[in-house]
């Protein structure tokens, strides 16, 4: 099974580029984060043709999140909620059943500022979050997306100057350490020391020539489902073609079938 998370920055203005990627990597979940659509103009059909039924849940301009799964007809038993148990963050947050696998999809509250209401809401996100990876520790689960997080000193270019920044501060590393506690990374699983990022910004001047990045995206699994991980990885390459988004694909295979 080939898993994959990418924050478009709008699915609409990204089209050319899943247009071109989604046959290159062929997966069979592709989960998108900030599309920014209405549900009414979301391009379901630009899926379809290429053989996705697409699930998916926004607003215009901001937030977004979505789906697209391969080969429809044989995955029809997908069942697909939004938000949290009450319904809030219902454009941040899905969750995807299937068989025995359980992901969630979620646009973490970037935060804006340490002292900005945002940074409250992001905490407040993220222990939400560990709800539900406590319902579900002891399953085949799975937590991926823009999750807004560098982990550690090696997922950012010059840790030193990002003490104070929402993504990297010690308070919200900490608490992003307790969120995802009993999952495992799986790019660090195939990883561990390389410096590898999913983000690059674009008002950094050739940020991705200068290997100036954040490694925010991310991929995290119970250990029942990281022992079926056979790899995983970002694809950098998207990042330089036409018009792309500021984040890249994370990619991620798994042998679900292993004996």
């Amino acid at each position: 099974m080939r898993i994959a998370t990418f924050n478009v920055n709008s699915v609409r203005s990204r089209l050319h580029i899943l247009e071109r990627w989604i046959p290159e990597f062929q997966p069979d979940m592709l989960f998108m984060q900030e599309t920014k659509t209405t549900d009414a103009s979301f391009p379901a059909s630009f899926f379809s043709e290429l053989g996705y039924k697409s699930y998916y849940h926004g607003e215009k301009m901001y937030n977004g999140v979505a789906v697209a799964v391969k080969n429809y007809e044989k995955n029809c038993d997908v069942e697909v909620t939004y938000g949290f148990e009450d319904g809030e963050y219902a454009t941040r947050v899905m969750m995807l059943r299937h068989d025995d696998i359980t992901i969630l999809n979620t646009y973490v509250p970037q935060g804006k500022e340490m002292m900005h209401p945002d940074f409250e809401m992001k905490k407040e996100f993220l222990s939400r979050v560990r709800e539900v990876i406590e319902r579900n520790i002891n399953s085949s689960f799975m937590w991926l997306g823009d999750l807004n997080v560098a982990p550690e000193a090696i997922d950012v270019t010059h840790p030193e100057n990002k003490k104070k920044h929402v993504c990297f501060c010690e308070e919200i590393r900490n608490i992003f350490s307790d969120t995802k506690r009993g999952l495992i990374d799986i790019l660090r699983k195939f990883k561990p020391s390389e410096r590898i990022y999913t983000f690059y910004d674009y008002r950094v001047k050739d940020a991705m020539k200068r290997g100036i990045g954040w490694r925010i995206d991310h991929m995290l699994a119970t250990p029942e489902l990281a022992e079926y991980a056979i790899s995983c990885s970002p694809d950098i390459r998207v990042r330089e073609w036409d018009k792309p988004s500021d984040h890249v694909p994370l990619t991620g295979v798994y042998n679900v079938r292993k004996t």
